[in-house]
């Protein structure tokens, strides 16, 4: 028998039996699905992460007075008994450090009140910042410009804008000039960064920027975790910058020789391996309870191919009377074992496929289709089908041919 027949006979049994088909195939469909669509989020959010989250680059890295990426509460706690970063800390960075390119200070308030006139948001975060700090995470003006240092330095009552602040406060008004209220604290527009769209269902448009010492002066200094964002000069710099960095803020600080830094240090690549170990649990639980469910499906095609072996009895005494081998038989029944695994795997590949699309445009969470996903995916499902198929297709190729052609159903 060529290996055509063969997957024709097996296609034709499984349209034959179409809700038995289904329901063999069940265990192989959902085992591959699952891998697929965890593969396809988990790589989605990766790099959606590293792009809109993020958002340092990988020339660029962070000083802090806790790391952001802390998940150890008793780490987290002695981190905060730290000394807070501060304007000094900065500028001794900024003057001293010359391997950086670029050197911003940075903190934020989660929640800010934004009104102007009778419109008002209560959930906009803001932002208080250096100009360099706008180089360094690539944040662009579309129109009006960015506040420059000359406004850090005489504590400017200047803000720079996201677009949902101007499409919510200042619909169909030129927002360049006008003035807004921050927590109560009025500020001139001077610009309006450009649309960034959402970052995991949260508005990334829906920010202000002032300047570093203006948002001091209206907040204070008082646990603002300031942070300190640096570039180095070229991706191959990244170490010796960071570690001229470490050195001008250790000695500012007085750690002693010897001891930990008092404060933490990330880059985009170590901020990232901490997110991917995460993500990268979640894959490894899925994965296991994929395996749980493809070995499921595998009993199942096992089951129902030996079920397959004592209805077709007859028919392979009859092919073994007229002349067919024991490797034919044999041939015809692993085939059609993996033709069923191979076809569950196909449909577990749309489904999986599916299943992220649609959360995709359901609730916004980023996916990306890897093509060693499907394959692997595919390739699983035919060891699957080898592996359980083996048993019955060895059934079958054992009979002995006097004793099917006598069976009855």
């Amino acid at each position: 028998m060529h290996i055509a027949e063969a997957i024709k006979i097996a296609l034709q049994s499984l349209w034959a039996n179409k809700l038995r088909s289904v329901l063999t195939l069940l265990g192989v469909v959902i085992g591959v699905a699952a891998v697929i669509a965890v593969v396809t989020f988990v790589n989605g959010i990766n790099g959606y992460v590293a792009d809109k989250v993020l958002n340092l680059g990988a020339d660029a890295f962070i000083m802090c007075k806790v790391s952001p990426a802390t998940t150890n509460i008793d780490k987290y706690l002695e981190g905060m008994k730290r000394k807070d970063l501060t304007m000094d800390d900065y500028r001794a960075v900024r003057d001293g450090c010359k391997l950086c390119q670029s050197v911003g200070a940075y903190a934020f308030k989660q929640t800010g009140h934004i009104k102007y006139g009778e419109h008002s948001l209560s959930d906009t975060r803001v932002w208080g910042m250096t100009p360099a700090v706008a180089v360094i995470r690539d944040v662009d003006i579309d129109i009006g410009r960015m506040f420059g240092e000359s406004d850090v330095e005489h504590d400017a009552p200047v803000v720079v804008i996201g677009t949902d602040i101007v499409d919510n406060l200042l619909p169909g008004v030129d927002p360049l000039g006008k003035e807004i209220r921050v927590d109560g604290w009025v500020y001139r527009v001077v610009g309006v960064g450009k649309k960034k769209g959402s970052t995991l269902g949260q508005s990334a448009d829906n920010y202000v920027f002032l300047p570093m010492t203006s948002w001091m002066k209206q907040y204070g200094t008082r646990d603002m975790n300031m942070r300190i964002a640096s570039k180095a000069a070229g991706e191959g710099l990244m170490d010796a910058t960071m570690d001229e960095a470490r050195v001008i803020v250790r000695a500012r600080r007085h750690d002693a020789p010897g001891q930990p830094d008092s404060f933490d240090m990330e880059n985009n690549a170590n901020l990232m391996s901490i997110f991917a170990d995460l993500t990268g649990t979640f894959f490894i639980a899925m994965v296991g309870i994929a395996a749980i469910s493809m070995v499921v499906g595998g009993i199942v095609i096992m089951n129902i191919m030996l079920v397959s072996v004592t209805e077709r009895t007859r028919e392979v005494g009859i092919r073994k009377a007229m002349g067919a081998k024991r490797r034919d038989v044999l041939l015809q029944f692993l085939i059609e074992a993996v033709t069923l695994a191979v076809f569950g795997g196909f449909l577990g590949v749309l489904l999986g496929v599916g299943v992220a699309k649609g959360v995709t445009l359901a609730v916004g969470l980023p996916s990306v289709i890897k093509l060693w996903a499907v394959f692997a995916g595919l390739m699983v499902a035919t060891s699957v089908g080898v592996f359980f198929g083996v048993y019955p297709a060895r059934k079958a190729a054992t009979l002995d041919p006097i004793a099917a052609l006598r069976f009855e159903m």
